[in-house]
């Protein structure tokens, strides 16, 4: 079976934030102008959101390096044994901060770094005697597999993630700690999607989708507009490969009706145009491969109307593959509709 690759939202990665905010003062007065982007010419960007799980968007890219030798020479066996608690933190900050290495890389030995600061970090975390700080560092493990497992379409790495977001869940509950419940299904819910299209069972698929309206039931558009945008969307593109993997019409549609409000959450919460774009990009495709399904030449046409419009109207808000996916699907549709292609 293969699966669509629908567009994915990633959430903003608050744990990564506080890791560098809380590091930047191991750095010298001249590194330390480099980790404030320059925002004097604001530039559209296009990936913004959309480039995996540790996307930065506070801090520049540019000391990631300088703070990860930083921290790396402060770990040392003489701090472990007078404060093992504050040595496991900067552990975690260590992690977090290789995590956005090795996605800026794309290099999987350096998420294997990452995860093995936090498998130190959970050696003095104790879910008994330090639970929010065993919790946290059992997430922070958990989003550094799934970034691993989705870079080497590892299914082993993303089991793993979905146990550690299991396991931080036995201290962040619905009840106590709503906030970072929410946040750990939303988590879940990609972590099993991803998971899913590697095992091609849609007991997987199922799992990712209550995950996801988990998440969903808490989270409000005013303080989580990403967020809340990311869980339709994202619950969507489950709904969409669940549909092709049972050939289900109705699936299909319920796929198209998630990518409508993440769509309607980024117009009204006025979120970056391409996120928007990239829901309704979606969108459109369900249906195209519903119409490809039930062979149905009007829907079809809707289809084809709907991409031309996208192209004429967001070239601005496309990134080049995207663009090239829409020109794909518009033919596709044209060709099913009966009209000529471009």
């Amino acid at each position: 079976m293969n699966y669509s690759n629908p567009y994915i939202i990633y959430p903003v990665n608050r744990v990564l934030e506080r890791a560098i905010a809380s590091s930047l003062r191991l750095l010298d007065e001249e590194t330390l102008k480099l980790a404030t982007p320059d925002r004097s010419v604001p530039v559209a960007d296009n990936f913004l959101f959309t480039r995996g799980n540790f996307e930065q968007h506070t801090f520049s890219a540019n000391v990631f390096e300088k703070l990860r030798d930083a921290l790396e020479s402060t770990l040392t066996d003489e701090f472990r044994q007078q404060d093992p608690l504050a040595w496991a933190e900067t552990q975690n900050r260590l992690g977090n901060i290789l995590g956005a290495i090795g996605q800026q890389l794309h290099d999987a030995d350096v998420f294997q770094k990452s995860i093995e600061c936090f498998m130190l970090a959970l050696e003095e975390f104790k879910q008994e005697g330090n639970p929010l700080e065993w919790a946290e560092t059992q997430a922070s493990l958990a989003t550094a597999l799934q970034a691993l497992g989705r870079l080497e379409s590892d299914a082993k790495a993303l089991n793993k993630a979905v146990d550690a977001y299991t396991a931080a869940l036995l201290v962040y509950t619905k009840k106590e700690t709503l906030e970072e419940w929410k946040l750990i299904m939303l988590q879940l819910g990609m972590t099993m999607h991803t998971y899913g299209t590697l095992l091609k069972g849609d007991r997987t698929f199922q799992k990712a989708v209550v995950a996801f309206k988990n998440a969903i039931s808490e989270l409000d558009a005013d303080n989580y507009p990403v967020e809340l945008a990311a869980a339709h969307n994202n619950c969507g593109a489950v709904l969409l490969n669940q549909a092709e993997s049972e050939e289900n019409p109705e699936r299909f549609e319920e796929a198209a009706r998630s990518y409508e409000t993440g769509w309607k959450v980024c117009m009204e919460q006025q979120r970056p145009v391409h996120l928007s774009v990239l829901c309704r990009v979606n969108k459109a495709t369900a249906r195209g491969k519903l119409a490809e399904l039930t062979n149905d030449a009007v829907l079809a046409e809707d289809i084809a109307d709907e991409f031309e419009l996208i192209i004429e109207c967001f070239p601005h808000a496309l990134q080049p593959l995207c663009a090239k996916h829409c020109e794909a699907q518009l033919n596709q549709a044209r060709k099913l509709s009966g009209t000529p292609t471009v």
